[in-house]
């Protein structure tokens, strides 16, 4: 049934890709009159009147992933990605004549691996096909791809984002996949506008890349965001994509259209090559908003490309898509069926299951996915869902927390506080990684330990950790000990500063007495203020509520 669709599909398509070769002017006529067709129609059967409903928003997104191989799809040259330009390139990826690709298996398991991961189902027989296209970076005037069969299709991608009114509910969503497919990528035209001329860097050319292409099931900027960010962790955690988006390894092209709920879907334009989900979100927003501002004027939407600018945050146009593009797809003649297998009983006669690409092999060796470790988290630490999202955004952040909890007695809840408010908030300053911080785990957690134990308040514990920050190698006992930040001991300099206190401010006393015990955490500050918050506050308190009372 698949296979006739398809047929069916390529046959329309070459029909009118002659059409409008021979006749140019035939499909313009057809459109016209379908235009005035459609709209004799709407004029003839008037709509009843009522509140036209509000337009929305329709998102579909191709995801381009690089597959973590050392080696590219179909040859042996090296992946890397600040080699020197042109000096990863064979004589495949030049397009030699003569040269032939080698199908590299590391890349089909992963495409499968991936496959598995996003409930597809796994083509046991794909084909890779020529896609025609001529540009500097392609030297061999076509991209070896999978347009027929790929080699897994109809999969889904449960996602989930917060939201809500306070931003902490839980809401999942589900994307459809429509398929995975292995194909090759380009090079790189390095653009020197000093001397006006094109460099071509073929480093990249043939690296394998797997396209996701998802249905258009989602309506928003921050949906496709999330969708993007949970593939980018599913893909890490598989290992068959680092995922680095600022490298180019994950590459998003989004369609966008606007349409009335219960209405055909509208013209679609697409935003090519977003390489930041923060970005991917503004873009897919602002794109939206003006398809409805051009419908509201009475403008038409025009089918085409569009990049987007993240210095003005707006989407402007690359070409129109008005001209239907003949890729003129043929069979890739240097390359057999790809073939994989469910289990070893399926291996025919004399295939050894070491050079075969098996299923099931693959299915068992699959981690433990980001979704089933956010409820994981949850469930083992009695924490809330929207820590568990935020330990999983960083790489390496769930290793940290875990480090600091198997050397501190202090109670989750409350480390989870200084990973992802303290250490996270100092990475996202400095734009560093998790593995880049000079605060260990151990050093954080003998600070809590120290907090937990009394020796020093928890407004003085932050301060240590901004000093173990900025002096890396010097624990907290140190700090404390060289700055003298230890929790006051001495009980009478204590009262005798709690006095002084009451003392000088006698309207909060009345305040306090007359039953506002609210005003009692002023005047804790101020004693606070007065020893340079290292008094225990629990003992600040009593002593404070004894001398107004």
């Amino acid at each position: 049934m698949a296979t006739r669709s398809v047929a069916a599909s390529e046959l329309l398509y070459n029909m009118n890709s002659r059409i409008s070769t021979l006749y140019p002017n035939v499909l313009c006529v057809i459109r016209r009159i379908s235009t005035r067709s459609s709209r004799c129609h709407s004029q003839a059967q008037p709509r009843a009147k009522s509140v036209p409903q509000q337009l929305v928003g329709v998102v579909g997104l191709e995801i381009h992933a690089q597959i973590n191989s050392k080696t590219k799809l179909f040859s042996g040259s090296g992946v890397c990605f600040s080699a020197p330009p042109n000096s990863l390139v064979s004589f495949f990826d030049g397009s030699l004549p003569g040269t032939l690709p080698a199908l590299n298996r590391r890349c089909v398991e992963a495409a499968v691996m991936t496959g598995l991961a996003l409930n597809c189902t796994i083509n046991k027989k794909s084909y890779f096909d020529r896609k025609h296209y001529f540009y500097a970076d392609l030297p061999a005037g076509y991209q070896i791809t999978q347009q027929r069969r790929p080699i897994a299709v109809d999969g889904t991608l449960t996602y989930s984002f917060l939201g809500g009114r306070k931003r902490s509910d839980v809401i999942r969503k589900v994307a459809t996949i429509k398929q995975i497919q292995l194909e090759q990528d380009s090079g790189k035209s390095l653009h020197d506008d000093v001397h006006s001329q094109t460099l071509i860097d073929l480093n990249r050319a043939g690296v394998g890349l797997m396209e996701v292409v998802m249905e258009p099931d989602m309506s928003c900027g921050e949906e496709a965001a999330a969708a993007v960010r949970e593939l980018q962790l599913i893909l890490q955690a598989l290992g068959t994509c680092q995922g680095n988006m600022s490298e180019g390894q994950l590459r998003v092209d989004a369609n966008v259209s606007v349409h009335r709920p219960g209405e055909a879907l509208g013209i679609r334009t697409e935003v090519k090559n977003i390489n930041s989900s923060r970005y991917l979100a503004r873009a897919i927003d602002f794109e939206i908003q003006r398809q409805i501002d051009v419908l509201q004027r009475g403008g038409v939407v025009q089918n085409e490309t569009r990049a987007y600018d993240s210095k003005s945050g707006e989407t402007i146009p690359m070409r129109d898509k008005e001209g239907l593009q003949d890729y003129r797809f043929m069979p890739e003649p240097n390359l057999p069926p790809l073939i994989v297998y469910e289990d070893n009983a399926s291996l025919p006669a004399g295939v050894d299951a070491s050079q075969a690409v098996v299923v099931q092999s693959l299915r068992e060796g699959l981690p433990v996915l980001p979704s089933v470790k956010r409820d994981m988290l949850v469930q083992t630490y009695d924490i809330l869902p929207e820590h568990s999202f935020t330990l999983l955004s960083e790489d390496g952040l769930v290793d940290y927390f875990e480090a600091v909890l198997k050397a501190t007695k202090k109670e989750p809840r409350k480390v989870i506080g200084w990973v992802t408010k303290e250490l996270l908030g100092q990475l996202n300053q400095k734009d560093m990684s998790v593995s880049q911080s000079p605060v260990s785990p151990l050093a954080l957690a003998e600070l809590l330990e120290l907090q937990e134990t009394g020796h020093v308040s928890s407004s003085v514990a932050k301060q240590v950790f901004q000093e173990m920050w900025r002096s890396a190698g010097k624990s907290a006992a140190q700090i404390i000990q060289e700055q003298d930040l230890g929790l006051v001991s001495d009980t009478a300099q204590l009262h005798s500063i709690c006095q002084k206190v009451v003392d000088s401010h006698p309207d909060k006393v009345r305040a306090i007495r007359a039953g506002n015990k609210k005003v009692l955490n002023n005047l804790m500050g101020l004693v606070q203020k007065e020893t340079k918050g290292r008094a225990d506050p629990v003992l600040v308190r009593a002593m404070l509520l004894e001398k107004t009372s």
